[in-house]
């Protein structure tokens, strides 16, 4: 195949795939010439994958020739059934700590070595936050990201210290001991805090969402301004969490493990 000889062990479905996961939420638009440079594919090559890919539905192309991730793709997305079910269960507790507190409320689960926002409710007059739906967020300078690291795996653990701690403001937790006795709070406390770690400004409070075999399946949480004190919080978003874990333990009968320990 033409421009691909430098590529030999490279399949089709791994040149699409790669092509696809240029786009994120920071780049949600790409011209050719963007997604070539991203992949590193020759131009032949990524224009005419970008073709196949708009053809089937997966891409769309603008008026500007520049292209964005289409509907069918998005539609396929919409069906990954944890993410999901976790979110139509989470929703309608995420309105009711929006209404009672008018604060940024989000949702997030863990994406390898990074909180995946897969839902969030946006105050007008709260905070402003870096999180989108679809964005990704260290796990170790948010309170989402601290439910999540704290209940993964230790390999997990392992790797974000491997690859280093980065420091996103003067308040991050960047030490490795620091950061595994803040964990360990979380666990002990089965609630997290996040002080202007992530944004000047923010903080934030979080708590684990658990499937019924007592695995946690997202964090849920809540970002507002340095000034207001985050205990008063709380109990608020504990209680979302808990209302959210046991409406998705009900709509899953086939685990056996009960919530009343994590109550």
């Amino acid at each position: 195949m033409a421009g691909n000889a430098n590529e030999p062990r490279r399949s089709v479905s791994n040149r699409l795939l790669t092509v696809l996961g240029s786009f994120d939420v920071a780049r949600p638009t790409l011209s050719l010439t963007e997604v070539t440079t991203i992949t590193g594919l020759p131009m032949s090559t990524v224009r005419r994958l970008l073709r196949e890919l708009t053809e089937w539905g997966a891409l769309q192309r603008l008026p500007d020739q520049r292209y964005r991730i289409g509907l069918r793709l998005w539609r396929l997305g919409s069906l990954a059934p944890q993410q999901r079910d976790l979110r139509d269960a989470a929703w309608p507790f995420m309105q009711d700590l929006y209404e009672a507190t008018h604060e940024n409320v989000q949702l997030v689960v863990l994406d390898a070595s990074t909180a995946l926002c897969v839902e969030k409710i946006s105050a007008t007059r709260a905070v402003p936050t870096k999180t989108e739906v679809g964005g990704q967020l260290p796990l170790h300078a948010t309170a989402v990201g601290k439910v999540l690291l704290a209940y993964a795996t230790d390999n997990t653990l392992e790797s974000i210290v491997a690859a280093g701690l980065k420091r996103v403001t003067s308040f991050t937790i960047v030490e490795p001991g620091r950061l595994d006795r803040a964990l360990q709070d979380v666990r002990n406390a089965g609630i997290a805090y996040s002080r202007e770690e992530m944004t000047k400004g923010a903080v934030s409070v979080a708590c684990p969402v658990f499937g019924r075999d007592g695995a946690v399946l997202g964090a849920l949480g809540i970002v507002t301004h340095s000034h207001v004190t985050l205990d008063r919080l709380a109990p608020a978003v504990r209680a979302a969490a808990l209302g959210a874990s046991r409406t998705y333990s009900a709509r899953q009968p086939w685990a056996q493990a009960p919530l009343d320990r994590r109550e």
